[in-house]
């Protein structure tokens, strides 16, 4: 049976462009004609007519632990970490999805209708990655892929966590060596697989063949500019693709990450220097990458900064730290959705895309815009007291 709805009047910022009483018709979820207004069976389509109001592709958060670490469930929610062992490839966080997290209804009132879902930073490979909607009973029902890549981590934690125990790794170099041992036991097992030798599968194995393959990123928690550089390292020593993650001080090697294409998901930047390797955080790290030509998507690393402060963490760089509000708006929808690996689907407002969607007062990054409205695959799945 098919599902038809029309958004009607609002100006629709499809990621390209900005239409004035524009025009958005759903099918079954999917988008099939957004452009300039027209005819169309008003019969057939439920419409929504939205004057006045500014409708932009659903927000997306390149970097959280929503589900992961549950809000208000104190040790009993968090599963981010299996601190046993500083090599976890073989553990997803797909499997730790609490969908009952409040914050996930919290996403959805502010306009974020997709989210990265990452293990923690705890253990140097921490396991599969996944790109989850901000709606579902189960996670099987908002995941969009279960697994974009590796979660690894450079700097502090892993320090923090294994040194106290006075085990490897202890130190900078103990992480990278970690690392490297772990490609290296890899490279051997794919060997093997090839050679029909003495094979005997290993789930921890074969979480990192993509990451050789190069099918998927590994997607590395790194502050320091030495941390980075040290990522970029080792992902050169085994052509591997990275993502940097958090980049805390990426501004002060913007250009090598702009001349390598690395892309970084950079943040929170709103947040207090809590620990060493953020003591030379700054705020505008962000829109000093931006300008350098780096590939930069926004991330709140809920819950350290809550998942619905997505969009101030966009609307400060252009306020207060001159960024250019196209390029911005690209941080939260297409960006994130390129480096996600799910771009095809979501990130933009395109015929054959997911209808998912967010309506606003004003443009998203305007500080006095209200997110009033938010659609995630053609439904609506929340409406606010300022729709009218």
């Amino acid at each position: 049976m098919n599902k038809l709805m029309a958004i009607a009047g609002a100006d629709v910022i499809t990621a390209k462009e900005t239409i004035k009483g524009g025009l958005i018709l759903v099918r079954n979820g999917k988008i099939v004609y957004s452009g300039r207004s027209r005819g169309y069976d008003k019969k057939l389509y439920a419409t929504r007519d939205l004057p006045g109001k500014t409708v932009s592709p659903g927000l997306i958060d390149a970097h959280t632990h929503l589900g992961v670490y549950a809000e208000g469930t104190g040790d009993a929610g968090e599963d981010g970490n299996e601190m046993i062992d500083p090599v976890t490839p073989h553990v997803r966080a797909i499997d730790s999805i609490d969908p009952t997290d409040k914050a996930f209804e919290e996403a959805r009132r502010a306009g974020v209708t997709t989210v990265m879902i990452t293990p923690g930073s705890a253990n140097v490979i921490g396991g599969a990655v996944c790109v989850a909607k901000t709606v579902g009973r189960i996670a099987d029902e908002m995941v969009i892929k279960a697994n974009i890549g590796q979660k690894m981590a450079t700097g502090e934690n892993p320090k923090r966590v294994y040194g106290s125990d006075k085990k490897a790794p202890m130190t900078r170099m103990g992480i990278a060596a970690v690392l490297r041992s772990s490609l290296v036991e890899a490279q051997n097992y794919r060997d093997k697989i090839k050679k029909k030798k003495d094979f005997e599968r290993d789930l921890k194995m074969e979480a990192l063949q993509p990451i050789l393959q190069r099918k998927l990123p590994a997607r590395i928690h790194a502050h320091r500019a030495d941390d980075i550089a040290t990522a970029i390292r080792i992902a050169e020593e085994f052509n591997i693709n990275i993502v940097v993650e958090h980049g805390t001080e990426a501004y002060k090697i913007a250009d090598i990450l702009a001349k390598k294409k690395i892309p970084v998901n950079i943040g929170p930047s709103s947040t207090g220097r809590s620990k060493i390797e953020l003591k030379d955080l700054v705020r505008d790290n962000a829109a000093q990458c931006i300008k350098a030509g780096c590939f930069v998507s926004l991330i709140t690393d809920h819950p350290v900064i809550p998942v619905e402060d997505l969009r101030q963490e966009a609307i400060k760089l252009v306020r207060d730290h001159g960024a250019s509000l196209g390029e911005v708006f690209k941080t939260v929808t297409i960006n994130p959705a390129k480096t996600l690996g799910v771009d095809k689907r979501i990130g933009s407002i395109a015929k054959g895309k997911d209808a998912d969607l967010a309506v606003f007062t004003g443009h998203p990054l305007s500080p006095s815009s209200v997110c009033v409205m938010t659609i995630i695959d053609g439904e609506i799945v929340y409406e606010g007291n300022k729709i009218s």
